[in-house]
């Protein structure tokens, strides 16, 4: 009987609800600007008329240029200090000359000293001071240009000057000497740093960000008209005046439609994309409620970066999603499910469309490069490999817009490098991911399918002849399934824990028996069945126990499927048995769905039938293994398997080609004759 329908399961829908409500809820509470435009481009709508008034704003580089200029206008701060003045004018009119002329010239030196002092002393400082500087006296400030004042160097042979020209007998240099004059001829405007800085940063700060405005009733640009960079500060002007005053919140009711129309379309796509590729996801609903959390984590981790900034879009590792699926599924699977759970970056930002690109290309780039490069030191490989597509992809874009780099920001280039790095920063967290949801990665398939883990020495141990017989069903059936691009390791997995729930009885099974030695002697057909048909329970209960993944358990409950022990049956129906009481001789295993249950399955058959051929030729062989196939055929066994004909037919030609590997003649070598039989002949 085939499974029904998985899109009839409420769950399905139930989980596809939440993530609705969760995408609706957090979804950006703004519209998008309506008008899309590039430098270089035509413009695609009806000629624009403004229909506000807004300001022009400066581009970035217009906001640089005066950043610039304004830096080169640094206004010196000084502050008056009235203490030095007094201080330095008392001691100077103290001075007592001992003749009258030489009182007359230190009474000169002290006006001329008063007037230096009304005028401002500055510091000699390493640079020159031109222009203008700013005086604080009294708690006044004003612009005082520089040369109008008095550097102390200028001050000390100002005052030389004066006295030596109205007094010309004086010796001033012996004077000043012994008087000590020069040494107070000191700055009486102390230089402030704090407050010169702080001034800076004003000045810079004052710098408006707007150079015009438009009216409304004025052009903008034409339908058809080619988008230039005039042009295009023109839209970004009014573009940015819109969300500020309108806020594109004119009609809430209308935008919360509008996204949940968006949201329900984005889920009803990844869900076809799930059903028409691989239907087993949904129908063991783990995998599909891990495939819409890490759609979920996504859009939530894209929308907080973009509440900070929009350019933070750059940062999010939207392809770390991508090898989250990629180490669970199959690429061919992996590829549209994850075009899809990136469309949310189209909606959610003005430059929907290059984050699209961008990370569709990322993604892609993760999703090969993983495959050879996910141990050790080679997983950081990847860091390259995505930045530079990513940052080859940005370039692009920008050659597209108007065939220059002109609008290049290295930031942009810095934050796409960080995304490349959190994609193996958050690479590790995918091990939690597949224990929440019971997922099954490649990296535990090859933990598992080391022979020296501890389940399988156990085996090897308590039942040899199992164990040995569980390896080549794993050599065969791995073969096959890499034949028809079926999962070759999960498959090898598969066929060497199959067959675990003959450890708790292992002398009741043929190959561990040993030698004269027949477990079932004193048995009956139906207890002889019996004990043979529980070691599927038991397989299962010894996987739980050692915390086996689900998909390997799997393996245990559909090898057997709902086939008979024929060799117990048939003794049964010698022995006057009924035919149709097939119930008590019957496994009640779980019908394989997957192409590796179905490879496993045949491959525990043939095997076991291939040890008590007599004859190992190709023909028998080929007998064996067509009539075992056929009658898990006939016997409806794989009805509900996902495998074809023609995979059926490539399957069994590859056993064919493994027995008579394993089964081939050997030549008998010669004994060597005694001497004794060499000289008689």
């Amino acid at each position: 009987m085939r499974p029904k329908n998985p899109l009839t399961d409420f769950r399905i829908y139930l989980a596809l609800v939440i993530a609705l409500a969760i995408t609706i809820f957090f979804f950006p509470k703004e519209g998008k600007f309506k008008y899309v435009y590039s430098v270089g481009t035509p413009w695609m709508y009806e000629t624009l008329i403004s229909p506000i008034d807004f300001p022009i704003l400066k581009t970035q580089q217009e906001i640089n240029a005066e950043i610039a200029e304004k830096a080169t206008m640094v206004l010196p701060y000084f502050v008056h200090n009235e203490a030095i003045d007094g201080a330095q004018m008392d001691f100077v009119r103290n001075l007592e000359g001992v003749g009258s002329f030489e009182s007359e010239v230190l009474q000169y030196i002290v006006e001329t000293l008063y007037n230096m002092y009304t005028v401002g002393i500055l510091p000699d400082m390493d640079e020159d001071i031109s222009g203008t500087v700013m005086i604080e006296r009294n708690k006044n400030v004003v612009e005082v240009p520089a040369k109008e004042l008095y550097t102390q160097a200028k001050a000390v042979e100002y005052m030389r000057y004066l006295v030596l020209s109205n007094y010309s007998t004086v010796d001033y240099d012996s004077l000043s000497s012994a008087y000590g004059i020069q040494s107070h001829i000191v700055p009486n405007l102390i230089y402030d740093q704090t407050k010169t800085n702080l001034l800076h940063k004003e000045a810079i700060d004052y710098i408006s960000p707007t150079k015009g405005m438009i009216y409304t009733g004025q052009f903008i640009v034409s339908e058809g008209e080619i988008v230039t960079k005039d042009i295009e500060q023109l839209l970004n002007s009014y573009k940015k005046e819109y969300e500020i005053t309108h806020g594109y919140s004119e009609s809430v009711s209308g935008l919360i439609a509008g996204h949940f129309v968006i949201c329900l379309i984005i889920l009803i796509c990844l869900t076809a994309v799930v059903y028409f590729t691989y239907k087993e996801i949904l129908i063991k609903r783990k995998p599909f409620y891990y495939i819409l959390t890490l759609y979920v984590l996504m859009f939530l981790v894209a929308v907080a970066a973009r509440s900070y900034s929009h350019d933070n879009l750059f940062m999010v590792p939207c392809s770390v999603f991508a090898i989250y699926m990629s180490v669970f599924y199959k690429r061919r699977y992996v590829f549209p499910l994850y075009t899809i759970m990136i469309l949310p970056m189209l909606f959610i930002t003005e430059s929907g469309v290059e984050l699209y690109i961008l990370n569709l290309v990322g993604g892609i780039i993760a999703i090969i490069s993983f495959r050879y490069f996910h141990r050790g030191w080679s997983q950081f490989l990847n860091i390259l490999f995505i930045f530079l597509g990513m940052t080859l992809t940005y370039v692009a874009f920008l050659l597209s817009g108007d065939g220059t780099l002109s609008m290049f920001n290295i930031n942009d280039v810095y934050k796409l490098g960080v995304n490349s790095v959190l994609v193996v920063v958050a690479y590790p967290f995918v091990f939690l991911f597949e224990r929440i949801f019971s997922l099954l990665s490649h990296f535990r398939l090859i933990d598992l399918a080391d022979t020296n883990n501890k389940l399988l020495r156990e085996l090897s141990q308590k039942a040899p002849g199992t164990f040995q017989h569980s390896l080549m069903v794993s050599n065969m059936a791995s073969e096959a399934a890499r034949k028809i691009g079926a999962d070759y390791t999960l498959t090898r997995v598969g066929g060497l824990y199959h067959d675990i729930g003959k450890m708790n009885n292992p002398l009741c099974f043929v190959e561990n028996a040993a030698v004269g030695v027949n477990y079932h002697k004193d048995l009956s057909p139906l207890e002889s069945a019996q004990q043979i048909i529980r070691h599927v329970d038991d397989g299962v209960d010894i996987a739980k126990k050692y915390k086996l993944p689900e998909p390997v358990i799997d393996f245990i409950r559909t090898h057997h499927a709902q086939t008979v022990t024929f060799y117990f049956y048939a003794q049964y129906c010698n022995a006057g048995g009924d035919p149709e009481n097939k119930e008590p001789f019957m496994y009640h295993g779980k019908l394989p769905t997957a192409k590796e249950q179905v490879i496993v399955l045949m491959a525990d058959a043939v095997e076991a039938a291939s040890r008590s051929l007599k004859d190992y030729s190709s023909e028998s062989i080929s007998a064996l293994v067509e009539n075992i196939i056929s009658q898990r055929l006939s016997d409806s066994q794989l009805i509900e398997a996902d495998i074809s004909i023609k995979e059926i037919n490539l399957v069994k030609a590859m056993f064919k080609e493994h027995l008579e590997q394993v089964y081939h003649g050997r030549i008998a070598y010669p004994k060597i004759k005694n001497t004794e039989e060499a000289e008689q002949n």
